[in-house]
């Protein structure tokens, strides 16, 4: 959940068709020299000036944000459930820890991050890891925000050479003051590291040879390159302004008790300030262990890793050290940098330790203004508004609002609270809101519409519009499926005996079955009359054997199909479809698959229209340009089209069980005498396919392959990947850090799909969720 100013794109991933790192002690070896050593290096260059920042942001000593990097990657890098995760210093945190320091001092504040690690270790211990994920998005966000306003208005009076206040109130305030008469060498530096971390993304978007030299020097973190360029020039210019100020490692403060005194007289306010470390930190952990399994296609155990966080916090607080949580930050660059295990974050925790021993000469010559506009940088990146936007589409903005307000006034602890309670209060307004319309037709009859959850609330409004009808009317009630509680089935109940009593006619249908009647007592049952289909309106297909006339005349079931879409789907997305005709299709993923009918692309992966640009052939092939004489280019402009003017952020290469394709190249099909057919001249591009499975078949995770046909099935699908490499636009995006390439396998016996792990090497089966998962991609 904590952001990064580097130069890789946060919400990018390495491709899932990547090597496994080989088994055995000597192919572990040889994954760490390949892998892990070179991604825990890049982590460490981010990690070294973001612990500075926000040790220097708390108002703590600045070799606390160097212990509690070092502590969170030795520790939870050991310990973690998450194998990629990267834990460090909480930038979620900073207003708490600052708060602490300022109010009780430096040494209360190790303490509370020593008994919040306790109380995380309890928590994971009784296996609750999973409740924190219930923290409504806006909540997180939100709170999120609010720090990051706050952190950005307090560095911003460190970058024009002032000091900042406790509060942002305060800074606010003053902040006039400081722009009236700023310190012009610590202005010059903060403007020259902002000016750094946000140019330096960018060199590898230059035109022609200048753009691929920014792309090659842009694999440099943004942060390290910004403090090392505003000191560079702080140091040839001779500018008099502050410096770190990083004592010596035998004169680092460890734990030391705060008064007795103290404790007794604060200890409520202190074991609230406990709860929310323990709250803030563990939910900023799990959400962003979340995260990184989504991109690393593993699953991971939260309890486990809540347990490493506390185990981070306990020894940090120990060792004078920040509050530690894992990042998203972190986690998604070594994930980036192609990290194969959790040495990778084990390793940038010793070069951490190695820099706060040995490199304190080097560091104490960095300006505090080019470590704050670091923080600042972080601080605006936290005010998200790709998370605005998803908040306000769901109608979650007024507890986004309140959240962001209430940290920035009131600080984190009552913030929270205040959005919390913001979001009870909009669920239980909604969950009490319904609208109840009266319609009165031509030939005298009524229609009652109802829409939302009919509760105690809404009786007395549906009663007025329920009285408001003559005795004697014909009325249909149409319900549109919400929950009918104990009080609006009694007057729905006494009403319809009434009026039927007085000679009227009442029928109570559902919106989502037209053809079916809701009866107050709580039961749908089928009409009088049913149509032809009695299936969903979302999946009117021949599968589901519901077409009860003409199965046997095709042409007649697909216009039977047709008028189905036309009655039941059509109005359901019309309005989705007419805003798609006129914005035009933005699809975030191209879905290679095979033209089997058997394989509904959009069922198995519940998408709509406008959500998937599909490719559809025999076999599911992308035809490498080196394949001689076999090479397709229908499919390389599809993808070239998907990539560089449709700029989706993946590429899936879907193969089936029972493939056709696969079973004709075991054939020999285009090895056959005679001038080749068309299908054989096209099955060559699976050629390859073929002599991989004699080389390097693929596999599953925990089952074997069901026979030699499903073993060519998922090992064309890595094939495939990899001849998708081939093409420029491809290989382009996915060095940039912006495309992943994902491997799916579909069974259909069994009705479930297979991810290739880029861990493992191998396809695993992708789980039905047992709970909503939260809703923000924190790697975002």
């Amino acid at each position: 959940m904590t952001l990064d100013v580097s130069s890789a794109p946060i919400a990018s991933d390495t491709t899932d068709h990547a090597p496994p790192p080989p088994g055995g002690a000597p192919g572990r070896v040889r994954a760490l020299l390949a892998h892990d050593l070179p991604a825990s290096l890049a982590v460490f260059l981010i990690a070294v000036p973001f612990s500075l920042g926000i040790a220097l942001a708390t108002g703590a000593p600045l070799t606390a944000g160097l212990v509690a990097a070092a502590t969170g990657g030795l520790v939870a890098g050991f310990l973690g459930g998450t194998h990629l995760q990267v834990s460090g210093p909480s930038a979620a945190l900073t207003v708490v820890t600052a708060g602490v320091i300022a109010q009780y001092g430096w040494p209360t504040a190790c303490l509370v991050t020593l008994v919040a690690g306790l109380l995380q270790l309890l928590l994971g211990s009784l296996r609750v890891a999973r409740a924190a994920l219930a923290v409504s998005p806006a909540v997180v966000h939100g709170m999120l925000a609010g720090v990051g306003i706050t952190i950005a208005i307090a560095q911003l009076h460190v970058i024009l050479g002032g000091t900042p206040h406790s509060s942002a109130l305060a800074d606010l305030r003053s902040l006039p003051g400081e722009l009236a008469g700023p310190h012009p060498p610590a202005l010059l530096v903060g403007l020259v590291a902002l000016a750094v971390l946000y140019g330096w993304p960018r060199l590898g978007r230059l035109p022609g040879t200048a753009g691929r030299v920014g792309a090659r020097l842009g694999r440099l973190p943004a942060a390290l390159v910004a403090v090392a360029a505003a000191t560079a020039l702080s140091l040839l210019a001779e500018l008099r302004l502050a410096r770190v100020e990083l004592p010596v490692w035998e004169h680092h403060r460890f734990l030391s008790l705060p008064s007795p005194t103290l404790l007794s007289d604060h200890w409520a306010a202190l074991l609230g300030l406990v709860l929310t470390v323990t709250a803030v930190a563990g939910v900023e952990s799990l959400l962003s262990s979340v995260a990184v399994d989504r991109m690393t296609r593993r699953s991971g155990d939260l309890d486990r890793e809540l347990r490493a966080q506390g185990a981070s916090n306990l020894v940090s607080g120990l060792l004078g050290g920040l509050p530690v949580a894992g990042g998203a930050v972190r986690s998604t660059a070594n994930v980036q940098a192609g990290a194969a295990t959790r040495m990778s974050a084990v390793l940038h925790g010793c070069w951490v330790l190695v820099a706060a021993l040995a490199l304190t000469a080097g560091l104490r010559r960095i300006p505090l203004a080019a470590l704050a506009a670091l923080v600042l940088v972080v601080g605006v990146q936290m005010v998200s508004f790709a998370h605005i936007r998803r908040v306000h589409r769901h109608r979650e903005f007024p507890v986004y609002l309140a959240t962001v307000l209430g940290v920035v006034l009131l600080g984190v602890p009552l913030g929270v609270v205040l959005g919390g309670s913001v979001a009870v209060l909009l669920a239980l307004y909604r969950l009490t809101r319904a609208h109840v319309d009266l319609l009165a037709g031509a030939d005298g009859s009524y229609t009652v519409r109802t829409h939302g959850p009919l509760t105690f609330a809404a009786v007395p409004k549906l009663s007025r519009a329920l009285g408001r009808i003559p005795a004697g009317a014909r009325v249909t009630v149409r319900h549109d499926g919400s929950f009918l509680d104990h009080a609006a089935f009694e007057a729905l109940h006494a009403w319809r005996t009434g009026h039927q009593d007085s000679g009227g006619q009442v029928a109570m249908l559902t919106e989502r079955r037209p053809n079916d009647v809701l009866d107050p007592d709580g039961t749908v049952r089928a009409g009088s009359s049913p149509g032809p289909h009695r299936c969903r309106a979302w999946t009117p297909w021949v599968g589901h054997h519901c077409i009860e006339q003409n199965e046997d005349d095709p042409h007649v079931r697909l216009l039977d199909g047709v008028r189905g879409f036309q009655q039941h789907t059509a109005p359901l997305v019309r309005q989705e479809l007419a805003r798609l005709a006129r914005d035009g299709q933005t699809p975030s993923q191209l879905f290679v698959a095979c033209a089997d009918s058997r394989m509904v692309t959009s069922m198995i992966t519940s998408s709509g229209p406008g959500d998937l640009f599909t490719v559809r052939n025999v076999g599911n092939l992308v035809p490498a340009p080196y394949e001689p004489g076999a090479a397709d280019d229908s499919v390389a402009a599809a993808v070239q089209y998907a990539v560089e003017v449709l700029e989706v952020a993946s590429i899936t290469v879907c193969g089936h069980s029972g493939c056709g394709a696969m079973k004709a190249l075991l054939d020999g099909v285009t090895e056959a005498a005679g001038p080749p057919t068309a299908l054989a001249r096209w099955l060559r591009n699976g050629r390859s396919s073929l002599d991989r499975l004699r080389r390097a078949p693929a596999g599953f995770e925990g089952r074997p392959a069901a026979d030699v046909v499903e073993q060519l099935c998922v090992t064309n699908v890595v094939q495939q990947l990899d001849q998708l490499m081939a093409n420029p636009a491809v290989e382009r995006r996915v060095a940039d850090g912006s495309l992943r390439l994902v491997g799916m396998y579909f069974d259909f016996a069994t009705a479930q799909a297979y991810v290739l792990d880029a861990g493992t090497g191998r396809f695993a089966p992708v789980h039905a969720r047992v709970e909503p998962e939260p809703e923000q991609d924190l790697a975002a």
